[in-house]
């Protein structure tokens, strides 16, 4: 794990300031402090901060390169299959100095250039920088594990695995994106390609970059295809299917224990996190050092289903109960995401993270178990078993939905957001999909309608969340709406959200998440398997996923109701959280940034005091605001940082 960043200036006789790379590098340095690299020659510069997991030597330094200097790259990421790749490129005549699986990709390239990412297996954004081409390449992995955004400025790309790293160039005007804050308030985080940050993008996952002769050019390389679906008929080849979902995870798993360093898991006492650590206790030739978080509220306390599981396997238990202390992780968590993140569970995997650090550099997580076999129980109500849909939506959409609505009913629309234009868009759904969206946002048009002022009205109109939404399941080209529905989660909440969350809590503590349940060739078998064994009846949520690990868990685990990792948001903002959130909210500078109404902000505030269940309305609103005041206005202070020493970082330059 690392953090990678770069420039490449269009113009060949521009210099790149080594100076410059020294700072994009050290803002990083979380996600490295083991070593850093700085390679600049002419027009590129190249950065790392490296995290040492494979080859710990001074060979595995980066920014590496070819044997003859003319292919440089920078690398955060593990490649699972780079033993194979080695054999095959030795086999070939290439020469290779080091154990390093970062060395595999400067000689792919030679062999196949951008196709190289075709062959790897694991987790990965990249830059490469090929002299004789003079052609820039970044790529990301297929899931979105690893981040990697840009900026395509008129005379440069500038690249980062974080936005901070981008925003130490001077030339760059920092700017809030509208646009993406306008989906970032329905889906909790900003859906990539964009960024909070105007003119800055992520790469997609499963996209590369291009930059050569003065052309940029972005393109998928990877989609995950629902077809070939398996013929599972009769008890005995349902068996037979989880005993090869067995098999096929724990080969997932078992490739993900390669490592140098102390390596354990995370264990939520879910059933996802608690088959990873059974497979590594039989893999493994000790106990696998396991990390749980709880919370003293018994309603969101997992713990005592992970000590089922930790003393079954005989594990190095850890576990931390937290508390709401917002003063000390607020301003870490608005800092190292960089953008507005409104998933609230990245509070425990912050600190399961800082914990998991004290003992081990390398953790196995469970995500993407829900992805994998309908886990969530959204999926139990979707398409044709769902509920009565009349309940399902907000009032204004529901009597635009009515055969009987005519133009009568546009002056139920409020003023402020586009609401009629909108209503209409959705109007025009399938029902099922529509139900979906509004099961996934926070945020829907009815609220938003109320809370926009008419200024930023203005600004986002024609800006339609729910076509990501769309988009998503038009790249997904199956009938079946279930696996639709896994595949939007997939493509999006799972990349913008989930691997986001994972990335950035371990990143904070220089720790690196491995994702069995997210293993590109697990997920192509995994998407062959009939949704009808997945979501049974329509109910019975990662049915043949519990069959499959009945002889490794206990009962009570697999067959207890989904928890999810959840927080009491709800108690905190009714108590120890309750004077932040309207101080920071109903603040003047927050009235005066022009986005809200400041009594629509009010009254959901004070909806929530008198019993309605509004925390993740206002812990959306409240991070986007300590968003603002830290990247835009600079008045909320970032976490200490250590006294930057450009000595030490020249002592470190690779190669000039």
């Amino acid at each position: 794990m690392c953090g990678i960043c770069g420039i490449y200036y269009y113009d060949s006789s521009r210099k790149t300031p080594e100076r410059l790379i020294e700072r994009m590098n050290y803002i990083q340095r979380h996600r490295g402090p083991d070593d850093f690299g700085v390679w600049v020659k002419d027009n590129v510069g190249l950065g790392q901060a490296r995290l040492a997991i494979i080859d710990l030597s001074p060979t595995g330094h980066q920014p590496m390169c070819n044997e003859d200097g003319s292919v440089w790259v920078t690398f955060n990421g593990e490649i699972y299959n780079y033993l194979e790749i080695r054999q095959a490129l030795l086999a070939k005549g290439h020469s290779l100095r080091s154990n390093s699986d970062t060395e595999v990709i400067v000689h792919l390239w030679e062999e196949k250039g951008p196709a190289l990412v075709e062959d790897l297996r694991g987790m990965f954004a990249l830059a490469l920088w090929d002299d004789r081409r003079k052609a820039l390449f970044l790529a990301r992995d297929r899931l979105g594990k690893k981040p990697l955004f840009y900026a395509d400025l008129p005379d440069r790309i500038v690249f980062g695995s974080e936005v901070k790293a981008i925003l130490q160039d001077p030339d760059f005007t920092v700017e809030p994106d509208y646009e993406a804050i306008h989906h970032y308030l329905v889906y909790q985080s900003v859906p990539a390609p964009l960024s909070a940050f105007k003119g800055v993008k992520k790469l997609p996952p499963a996209h590369y970059l291009l930059a050569q002769n003065g052309r940029v050019q972005v393109k998928r390389y990877w989609n995950l295809e629902y077809r070939d679906q398996l013929s599972v008929q009769g008890e005995a080849a349902e068996k037979a299917l989880a005993g090869e979902i067995i098999e096929r995870l724990r080969e997932a798993v078992r490739i993900r224990l390669m490592s140098e360093v102390p390596l354990g898991a995370f264990l939520s006492g879910g059933v996802d996190s608690s088959i990873v650590v059974a497979l590594m206790a039989g893999l493994m030739d000790q106990p696998v050092k396991t990390f749980s978080i709880g919370f003293a509220e018994d309603a969101y306390n997992e713990l005592p289903y992970a000590r089922m599981v930790a003393e079954r396997y005989h594990t190095e238990h850890h576990e931390f109960v937290v508390t709401p202390d917002a003063k000390a992780i607020l301003p870490q968590l608005v800092w190292h995401y960089n953008e507005p993140f409104a998933d609230s569970s990245a509070i425990p995997t912050y600190y399961v993270s800082q914990l998991a650090r004290r003992h081990v550099t390398v953790v196995l997580t469970g995500d993407a178990g829900d992805e994998n076999f309908a886990g969530y129980p959204r999926y139990q109500f979707s398409g044709r078993f769902a509920p009565d849909y009349g309940a399902a939506y907000p009032s204004i959409l529901q009597r635009l939905l009515n055969p009987a609505a005519d133009a009568r009913t546009a002056p139920f629309a409020p003023r402020g957001f586009p609401t009629w234009r909108s209503l209409r868009r959705l109007a025009g759904l399938k029902r099922p999909r529509l139900y979906y969206y509004y099961r996934v946002t926070h945020f829907n048009e009815g609220i938003l309608s109320q809370l926009y002022t008419p200024s930023f009205a203005e600004r986002v109109a024609g800006s339609y969340p729910v076509d990501i939404l769309l988009e998503k399941f038009r790249q997904a080209r199956t009938p079946d709406f279930t696996d639709s529905l896994m595949y939007l989660d997939l493509n999006l909440y799972l990349p913008d959200t989930l691997m986001t969350k994972t990335d950035i809590a371990g990143m904070t503590h220089s720790l690196e998440a491995r994702m069995p349940l997210l293993d590109h060739q697990f997920l192509e078998f995994t998407a062959r398997i009939p949704s009808a064994l997945k979501l049974k009846d329509g109910q019975l949520s990662k049915y043949i996923f519990k069959k499959a690990v009945e002889p490794y868990l206990p009962g009570e685990v697999i067959y207890r109701e989904k928890q999810g990792f959840a927080i009491p948001l709800d108690q905190w903002f009714r108590g120890e959280l309750k004077e932040l959130a309207y101080d920071t909210l109903l603040s003047q500078k927050a009235a005066e940034r022009g986005l809200f109404r400041r009594e629509a902000v009010e009254g959901i505030l004070n909806s929530h005091q008198a019993g309605d269940s509004r925390q993740y309305l206002i812990w959306n609103l409240l991070m986007l605001e300590l968003w603002h005041q830290m990247f835009i206005d600079r008045t909320l202070t970032p976490p200490p940082l250590e006294d930057y020493n450009p000595a030490l970082a020249a002592e470190r330059v690779h190669a000039r």
